[in-house]
This record gives C-alpha cells, sequence and structure tokens, in this order.
C-alpha cells in the first residue's frame, strides 16, 4: 500500500500505513549544538528508511529538564536558533522534535512546546497544556501552558495529534479532544524520569488514554541521566484497543523504526471536529511484505534489573556528561561499597574504577579478604591504606583538648572522617570522583558520618533501601551467573566496624522492620499516627520517625545520586531543617 486507504486483507475497515520513527536520544542539558547535531544525524537516517514522520523527545534541543537555564535570554535565542536549523534540514519525512518557545504579549512568557517540521520549514508549533508542578516537577516556575486551538496534521494520509508528556496523564484532556476531533494517531513526546514500575504505569496509562480517544498513541522517551534523574526510554506504541505494537529497549539510545497499519479515525460530532494540516497524503512505507518493516516489541526488565540498570546509567552519565574519567571508593568489604564498586565497574570499566581499603584496629581481617575478593573479580585496582598512625594521632592530639581519651561516638565519626580525608586528598591529586557508599536506610536514619562517609562527588545507592541492596548484589551475581560478590558478603552481618563486635541493629531496628516503615514515612507521607493506627508497632514508627526528622540536616549536605523509588531525597521531598512537626496530634484541648 504505496498510500492512501484500502480494505485489505485481514482487515474489516479502511486503514493507512505510516512508517513511524521514535527517538530516544540522550540529550546533555545546556549542550544545545551537540543535541542539535545528534537530531540532525537521526533526522538523516530515518529520511534514508523511508519514515514518515520522526518523533523526539520532550525539550530535545535544550536537553530536559534545563531548570533555570531558562532564564538566561542567551539560552532560550540559542535553542530557537537550533529550531530553526532543524526545520531547514527537514524534508519529506515531517519531523516532532521539543523545543523551548517564546510566546507573543507584553511578558512573553516561555512554552514547553513542539515544533511540527517538514519541507524546510516549521508548519505548526504546539504548546504543552498540562505543566507538572509536584514531585521533581517545576514547570510552573518557567513556563506558561498552552492555549492555542488544537490542530492535527495529515501525514502519509493518517491524521496526527501532538502533545507533550503531562497531556496524556489526565482524562479528558488534550488526547481525548484530539481523538474526538479525528486523530487517528497521537504522539506524545516526553521527558519522563524512571522510578520503579513506571514502565508498567505508563502502558497502563497509554491503554487508558487510547480507549478514551478512541486511536493509536505512539509515546517517545528521553534516556539518559540528568543529576539525580535517569530517564529509562521504554518508547512504546499502542493501538486503539490497548495493544501493545511496539516498545523500544530501555536504557539505551534507539532509533526505532517501523510501519504500523491504522484504522479510519470513527468520527464524532461534527462540532468537534478538529482543523487538518495536510503536509504528505501518501504514505513512503511500502505494501510490499518484503520490504516492510513490522514493529517489534522489546523485553521489558524485571523490577531488580530494572533497578540495576537505573543505578549503572545513571552513574556513567553523571560522570562522563561532567567531565570525569575514573571513579574512587571506599572499599570496606562490606555490601553497600561492594554494590557501589561493581556498578561503578560496569558503567566506567572495571579499568576507571579505583578501590581504597582501609582498615582501622576494628576492621575484621574478613572485610579486607573481601574487598581484595571483590577487586580481583571485577579487575578493578586495589589499593590498602591502613588508617592506624592517622587515628593514634587524631586522638593524641584531642585527648588534651578534650580532657580525656577520645571514645564512643567521637572515636567512631573520627574513623570515617579520616578515611574521607584520605579518598578525598586521592581525588584532589588525581581528578578522579569519589562515590560515596551510603544508602537510603542509613541516609533516612542519619546512620551515616557528616564529612566522612558522606563525603563525596555522587551517591550511587542513596535511593536505594538496604533490604533492595542485597536483591541487587544477589541479582547481579545470578546475571551472569558468576559470584562476583563474594557470598561471604552477603551473609556477615552489617556492620560499620568502627568499634568492637558492632553490629548495624545495635543502632537501628533490622532492615526488614525498617525499610517498610521508611517508605511509609518517606515515600508516601503517611503520618505516625496512621501507621499506628493500620497496626504497626507504634515503638518502633515513633524511633524509626524521630530518627528521620533529626537527620535533615546531614541529608541537605549529601551530594546527588540516582533517583529509583517514587519518591527520593533531594528534588523529591523538601522538608525544611528547622521543623518541630513530629506528625502526631496536637494536644490542643484545654
Amino acid at each position: 500500500m504505496p498510500g492512501g486507504r484500502c480494505n485489505s486483507p485481514g482487515y474489516s475497515v479502511l486503514v493507512a500505513r505510516i512508517r513511524l520513527a521514535l527517538c530516544q536520544l540522550d540529550t546533555v542539558v545546556g549542550d544545545i549544538e551537540g543535541n542539535c547535531r545528534r537530531v540532525l544525524g537521526a533526522m538523516s537516517d530515518a529520511e534514508a528508511q523511508g519514515a514518515d514522520l520522526i518523533a523526539f523527545p520532550e525539550l530535545t534541543t535544550t536537553g530536559y529538564p534545563p531548570e533555570d537555564l531558562l532564564l538566561k535570554p542567551a539560552f532560550v535565542q540559542d535553542n530557537l536558533r537550533a529550531v530553526a536549523a532543524v526545520a531547514a534540514a527537514s524534508r519529506s519525512c515531517a519531523v516532532f522534535v521539543g523545543f523551548v518557545d517564546v510566546a507573543g504579549g507584553p511578558i512573553r512568557p516561555l512554552r514547553n512546546a513542539l515544533a511540527v517540521c517538514v519541507g524546510g520549514q516549521i508548519a505548526g508549533v504546539y504548546h504543552k497544556r498540562l505543566l507538572p508542578n509536584y514531585g521533581v516537577f517545576d514547570e510552573e516556575r518557567w513556563f506558561a501552558p498552552g492555549t492555542s486551538p488544537l490542530v492535527l496534521y495529515e501525514i502519509a494520509g493518517v491524521k496526527i495529534g501532538a502533545s507533550i508528556c503531562e497531556d496524556l496523564w489526565f482524562p479528558d484532556g488534550t488526547v481525548a479532544a484530539q481523538g474526538r476531533g479525528g486523530a487517528e494517531l497521537v504522539v506524545n513526546i516526553n521527558g519522563s524520569p524512571y522510578s520503579m514500575g513506571r514502565r508498567q504505569e505508563r502502558l497502563d496509562l497509554l491503554r487508558s488514554r487510547a480507549a478514551e480517544a478512541g486511536c493509536a498513541i505512539a509515546y517517545v522517551n528521553q534516556v539518559g541521566g540528568q543529576d539525580e534523574l535517569v530517564f529509562d526510554g521504554a518508547s512504546m506504541v499502542v493501538s486503539a484497543d490497548g495493544e501493545l505494537l511496539a516498545s523500544a529497549a530501555q536504557y539505551s539510545e534507539e532509533l526505532f523504526v517501523a510501519d504500523f497499519d491504522l484504522p479510519e479515525a470513527a468520527l464524532g460530532n461534527e462540532r468537534e471536529r478538529l482543523p487538518v494540516i495536510q503536509l504528505s497524503s501518501e504514505s513512503r512505507a511500502s505494501a510490499v511484505l518484503e520490504r516492510s518493516n513490522p514493529p517489534q516489541r522489546a523485553e521489558a526488565l524485571g523490577c531488580d534489573a530494572e533497578v540495576y540498570e537505573a543505578l549503572v546509567l545513571g552513574t556513567r552519565d553523571y560522570l562522563k556528561k561532567n567531565g570525569f574519567t575514573d571513579a574512587l571508593v571506599g572499599l570496606s568489604g562490606g555490601i553497600d561499597s561492594s554494590l557501589v564498586t561493581v556498578v561503578a565497574s560496569d558503567a566506567m570499566g572495571p579499568e576507571h574504577v579505583h578501590a581504597i581499603a582501609m582498615p582501622s584496629r576494628y576492621s575484621s581481617a574478613g572485610s579486607v579478604e573481601d574487598a581484595k575478593a571483590l577487586a580481583s573479580n571485577l579487575g578493578v585496582e586495589l589499593t590498602i591504606v591502613p588508617i592506624e598512625e592517622a587515628h593514634a594521632a587524631f586522638s593524641e592530639m584531642l585527648e588534651p583538648v578534650l580532657g580525656e581519651p577520645v571514645s564512643g561516638l567521637t572515636d567512631e565519626n573520627m574513623q570515617s572522617r579520616i578515611r574521607g580525608v584520605i579518598l578525598m586528598g586521592i581525588s584532589n591529586a588525581t581528578g578522579w570522583i569519589v562515590l560515596t557508599t551510603g544508602n537510603k536506610s542509613e541516609l533516612a536514619t542519619g546512620f551515616s558520618t557528616l564529612y566522612g562517609d558522606s563525603a563525596g562527588g555522587f551517591a550511587v545507592i542513596k535511593d536505594v533501601p538496604k533490604t533492595l541492596v542485597y536483591r541487587l548484589c544477589r541479582y547481579r551475581n545470578e546475571r551472569d551467573g558468576v559470584e562476583v560478590i563474594p557470598e561471604t558478603v552477603l551473609s556477615k552481618a552489617p556492620s560499620a566496624e568502627l568499634r568492637p563486635d558492632q553490629r548495624d541493629d545495635q543502632s537501628l531496628p533490622p532492615y526488614d522492620l525498617l525499610d517498610p516503615v521508611l517508605a511509609a514515612l518517606v515515600e508516601q507521607d503517611r503520618s505516625v499516627e496512621d501507621l499506628v493506627a493500620s497496626g504497626s508497632d507504634p515503638e518502633l514508627v515513633a524511633q524509626v520517625a524521630r530518627l528521620v526528622d533529626l537527620a535533615e540536616y546531614k541529608r541537605r549536605q549529601t551530594p546527588p545520586g540516582v533517583r529509583v523509588t517514587s519518591k527520593a531525597f533531594g528534588k523529591d521531598r523538601r522538608v525544611p531543617i528547622t521543623n518541630r512537626y513530629r506528625g502526631e496530634p496536637p494536644s490542643l484541648d484545654g
């Protein structure tokens, strides 16, 4: 079917074939020139493959999210020059590309926009109507919502609606209006960050919106790490009846080109039909079966694999995009530092990861051996730097000031800070970035040392609860069928080894009890009263809530790290440090 509509065998309604290209790019925020070059390269490839339409992610020209770079007029103008260059390079294949538009009017507000480019010009512009302003999103800070009337674009004989990310997330909105207005396909461009279970959530959403709109939906998402956020790609196309027609891989750049046969829209009320701008009436896709490009469906990753790959991609992109070639990890032989070392090795290559073991008088021989075994298994360089001399020297210096021998928590934290000084000294001398090794359970409860184990440039597992740390380590061993992380690391009781016979459960509740309470308090924002009423142990909940509240000042001083849960410490959660609210009902009577 070279174009137009026909009654093909197997179809009971008129259909049109469109060759659609979805391009999930790993853009770099602020690299307008580089982002533009990558768009032009993908456009050339899509044109060569006979695509009718290529769609790029949200704010492709600027990278997403550009945040307060949008307050710089020169930045916005450079982005406009980039989208003009994209339009000038467009030919027969139409292009949907995200950019920042400047609307008219006295205050000239910015708009999160999609340009429709074809034949060397911009044929239309769509402005995002719904602006997310929750969680990690602050779009109302920079953009005004779109108010222009909706139109459809006829490409390859298919009537297509354009929308941007949040426009898809609410019922009876833009997508539904486009469907009622005659759209046979809605293309939705996205900058949707990853969190656990997000891919399935998006698929369920797409099915609901497609049913509501009565048309197919193509969803294209960006991929890559940007500070705390990781974008997982996983672009998809669903039919009007909710069938997953095609899906791209997670965590990898991909130009996904495929042919789709779309039934003609069942038009509703004449008054609801939207204006149509005709760009091309004939499909460039061949009707010859041998030359067709059928859709493919990438296999979805399991939960632990999904999280692990998010950590790898987020670490790789943070380091590379910020100019770091190598990473430095304090490898204690414990489970947290073992996971960070393995993730860094997968992200950068083992030759670019440098582990430092810093045993103290309290370190067990087993921990040092575990560190050696892990480094050997990975092929990572390991250097052992004992801290006993520094520990003794600091103790001797502090004793006259304190009027007594250094002991207790002061002595424990001093060891951690000595290690931090060693790591940062090596970092200063080499330019390698220090990766901290604290997990979300520790960060939540303040079970870390300020300016000690919290010192560094990137916190790989800061949003990974301790129980998930264990699962990820076992997943990594099982993935390749090789025991990379020694079983002794996984089976021994977790300990900071800062005093004789120390165990984490002497200071914290057991992690299998702690982590569910933390998830309820932090990610679900439930109160102490609510948790107790639902059957949780009152003493446990009160203890955990108190630790979370007291540690807020520490969390503000920790480096960024990969977000994998629905609410991470950082952009997601902004609780005041000076704060006396404890989630318990006040005594106001009398």
